[in-house]
């Protein structure tokens, strides 16, 4: 089934536009050296839009979600949705998706759509709460390494759930009663886990906790997403959720604002300084990055918050040298590490970075020592000379946050770039390239001659 999205127009007329079609071979040409002046909005965040998405499978009416970016994995979640039963209506021009679950008649979601993104798999807990049977397929995504989907299993089982994986897929069954509510402890924070079993758990008999859970921001907003269509569910954010289950015909129609994706505004935040800007962010949420604002503050940059929902990013000097590790939320997030590598390559001194989450997140490295970073690497920790400027050069990202981080690198290099390796940006980055172009940034996206 092709997803479809209705493109709004200011006259009455309206055409539909095949989400497949988004996904082009293109590079993007980059003549660095232009410092980013200006003003840019934040879209909405990914990461909770697609578990917001999933989470509409629980629910027996039609649901709205408000700040809905135009991104490939939003439309592959949506594809997934309708392969379900769903129906979705996705416009364009507002970003509103409208989601109606009502008729849902699948508890089957195939390798060829839950290849394209790791969030998909978190259609595991609802449709075992909704449907009382799921068979999903291990999922895809960016290849940065090991995911656990072990904390998944082990939290449903404790539910009441029977499990078994094979083939390529985890099939997993509810007793005749349903689900029943529990206290489970996750062995690490996993967002993904931590979403599954809360959403899981809404329709599960009595109370369920989730001990050591993650806390992010994307966790707060599907909860409230489900609170607001009748789910109750108390202590999100903390390392403690409790969720009271409730009847499927307590569930009920509602609107929801995503909040900003504070990833693209803390790359933004980071293309800024490298390249010596000076920009007013607009649509974020400051207090979601208190760990890389804390760390830019440190090294010497100046960012204020003139607004609510905004910050004001402006090069003064050039920054320091800094020591970091990636580590769940509040701590300093990994989707944030290879852009924070391109700015550290270029500060004075010696920067170290120690990747905890990911064993495979520093495939971005060799593109940046052929920009003239000097980078060492040892197991899961970089030590980087900072030098004056990088040099422009073709680069290919080989993950999501990868590319972000060249093109940043790009943007602050001497010379010009090709960066390849798009349909990873364009999963989590709406109209990247036309949001720079806006802040004086030279790029152009052209199609790759093949």
């Amino acid at each position: 089934m092709d997803s479809k999205i209705i493109v709004e127009h200011k006259n009455p007329s309206s055409k539909e536009v095949d989400s497949k079609s988004l996904e082009k071979q293109e590079k993007i040409l980059v003549n660095g050296g232009n410092p980013l002046i200006g003003t840019v909005r934040i879209s909405g965040a990914k990461n909770a839009v697609l578990k917001q998405i999933a989470a509409c499978i629980l629910v027996p009416a039609k649901v709205t979600i408000k700040e809905v970016p135009p991104l490939l994995d939003v439309f592959s979640m949506i594809e997934l949705i309708e392969y379900l039963g769903g129906e979705c209506e996705y416009k364009l021009e507002s970003e509103v998706l409208s989601v109606d679950c009502t008729n849902i008649n699948s508890s089957y979601a195939p390798y060829e759509l839950v290849s394209r993104l790791r969030a998909s798999f978190v259609v595991l807990g609802p449709l075992l709460g909704r449907m009382g049977h799921v068979k999903v397929s291990l999922p895809g995504g960016c290849q940065i390494g090991t995911r656990r989907v072990d904390l998944h299993e082990k939290g449903l089982k404790s539910l009441g759930a029977k499990l078994e994986t094979s083939h390529g897929y985890v099939e997993a069954t509810c007793p005749s009663g349903g689900l029943t509510g529990k206290e489970i402890y996750l062995d690490i924070p996993s967002n993904g886990a931590t979403e599954n079993l809360m959403m899981a758990s809404v329709l599960a008999k009595g109370v369920t906790v989730i001990e050591n859970a993650a806390k992010d921001p994307e966790i707060v907003d599907l909860a409230n997403f489900l609170i607001a269509c009748g789910a109750k569910i108390k202590g999100a954010g903390s390392q403690r959720i409790e969720i009271e289950g409730v009847k499927l015909q307590d569930l009920h129609a509602a609107e929801h604002e995503t909040i900003p994706d504070r990833i693209e505004a803390g790359t933004f935040v980071i293309a800024a300084l490298a390249t010596k800007g000076n920009v007013l962010i607009e649509n974020v949420a400051p207090s979601h990055l208190t760990s890389l604002l804390s760390k830019l503050e440190e090294m010497g940059a100046q960012i204020d918050s003139p607004k609510e929902k905004c910050l004001k990013v402006k090069y003064t000097n050039r920054l320091k040298a800094a020591e970091l590790s990636t580590i769940w939320y509040p701590g300093f997030p990994t989707d944030l590490q290879p852009q924070m590598m391109a700015l550290l390559s270029i500060s004075e001194g010696t920067s170290i970075i120690k990747e905890n989450i990911y064993e495979d997140r520093f495939s971005h490295i060799e593109d940046l020592t052929r920009m003239g970073a000097d980078i060492q690497v040892t197991h899961n920790v970089a030590v980087m000379k900072g030098i004056e400027q990088l040099s422009g050069a073709n680069v290919i990202g080989s993950d999501l946050r990868a590319t972000a981080g060249l093109l940043i690198a790009a943007l602050s290099a001497d010379g010009a770039s090709e960066v390849r390796g798009l349909h990873h940006l364009d999963r989590g980055y709406n109209d990247f390239t036309g949001k720079l172009k806006v802040l004086g940034a030279d790029v152009k996206r052209v199609k790759l001659d093949i």
